[in-house]
């Protein structure tokens, strides 16, 4: 893409990452909301996308993650609900394995069959090829190590219904 081509940015859409002054993740939000924190010195920018926003004056570069200059008291967060979509969702839509995107399943570290419990701690993202070569086996029988341990998620982002495009800059902050 050359620069005549530039794809206009959503600026409501949900992409930046809310960190709370402690580096607890506490939300998502748009690139809009985003720069209003910023603006209004309530928050810092941690990491930057590879997006500029541009004005008659200015080039500024579209954050991805950033943090709120003051703790923010919230509730204890409820237990993230168990289903495929939130799995899905805490695996940021890749095989633990392989880290494909395609052809998305579930797969149970520790086998069924053998034992294992349908539970956030022995369920991961797999691609069918994967899913298909690892079989009856636990990851370590198969020679297949696992990109992340599966747990259960603490961000509670999971559940809100946003759609977003999870962002590789955002890992650190969420595992």
């Amino acid at each position: 893409m050359n620069a005549t081509q530039l794809v206009p940015l959503n600026l409501n859409k949900p992409r930046v990452l809310v960190l709370n002054a402690s580096y607890e993740p506490m939300h998502i939000v748009s690139i809009k909301r985003a720069i209003t924190l910023i603006m209004h010195e309530v928050a810092e920018v941690l990491e930057d996308s590879q997006d500029f926003i541009h004005s008659p004056s200015t080039i500024m570069p579209v954050p991805s993650v950033i943090r709120l200059r003051k703790f923010i008291r919230r509730p204890r967060v409820q237990v993230v609900p168990f289903s495929r979509r939130n799995v899905l969702r805490r695996d940021f839509f890749t095989c633990q394995y392989c880290g494909s995107t395609l052809e998305l399943t579930i797969d149970h570290v520790m086998p069924r069959s053998r034992g294992g419990r349908h539970a956030w701690d022995n369920v991961v993202t797999a691609c069918r090829e994967c899913n298909q070569k690892k079989g009856n086996k636990t990851p370590l029988e198969a020679g297949m190590p696992l990109k992340h341990p599966p747990k259960a998620p603490k961000f509670n982002v999971l559940t809100m219904g946003q759609d977003h495009q999870a962002q590789e800059a955002w890992n650190k902050y969420l595992y």
